[in-house]
């Protein structure tokens, strides 16, 4: 449906159940015949505009069309993980940021960050994320939307390059340039075994990167799912 109107009696019976233990109350419309889950109608009928987590020591904000992860604390171990990567004063791109649930932590430590997404919600998200940063470390970002393809040029020039892209992995494009001009450290966060493997070995080919660290975490216990963590480090030549 693209109209919430219908549904406003079970709203209502909802907000009457649930009282103050309901966050917010949302509807969304998906009329295309797809096997795409949410759609582009949005009513908020109570309750906050997003979630609020905080996440690597920052406050990060999840609307709800926007990905976050389920599995909160160990989800938060991953971002410890990659902020433990990343040295201090350096220039930061983070591509495919989502809502900034990995970089924004990093705001305090660096000396300027790159914020590539190109999802509206998560892009809402991450200026919610921005704002409640504060003005100081606000004033350290830049948020640019769209395609990290697009990007790969930019990305290429800061000191460290953080990419966590969808589950099919690292745009051919952005690939390419990483491998061939690449940053002095990339952080490579990736959903996709499969994925991460082809990626590596792209990398690694042009004798210009080497896997330098490793780390696995099950956010999804007891599937064949793991997200795959790679510290790349360019070489001396």
């Amino acid at each position: 449906a693209t109209d919430p109107e219908p549904l406003r009696p079970l709203a209502s019976a909802l907000r009457e159940a649930l009282g103050p233990a309901i966050h917010s109350l949302w509807w969304n419309g998906n009329p295309a015949v797809t096997n795409v889950i949410l759609g582009p109608h949005w009513h908020r009928w109570q309750g906050p505009e997003a979630v609020c987590e905080t996440i690597g020591g920052a406050a990060v904000f999840f609307p709800p069309g926007a990905f976050g992860q389920a599995n909160l604390p160990l989800a938060d171990r991953l971002v410890e993980q990659v902020h433990a990567w990343v040295p201090p004063g350096v220039a930061l791109a983070e591509l495919y940021a989502g809502c900034g649930a990995i970089g924004l932590g990093l705001l305090p430590r660096v000396a300027t960050a790159i914020f590539n997404e190109a999802a509206p919600a998560a892009l809402h998200g991450l200026a919610l994320g921005l704002a409640a940063a504060g003005p100081v470390l606000a004033a350290k970002a830049q948020v640019i939307p769209g395609s990290a393809a697009e990007l790969a040029g930019p990305a290429c020039a800061v000191d460290v390059v953080i990419a966590d892209p969808p589950r099919r992995g690292l745009d051919p494009q952005l690939l390419a340039t990483l491998a061939l001009g690449p940053p002095r450290r990339l952080v490579l966060v990736s959903c996709n075994l499969d994925a991460f493997h082809r990626e590596a070995t792209v990398l690694r080919a042009g004798g210009r990167l080497r896997l330098t660290a490793l780390a696995a975490f099950a956010l999804f216990p007891h599937t064949e799912h793991v997200e795959v963590l790679g510290c790349f480090d360019a070489t001396a030549a």
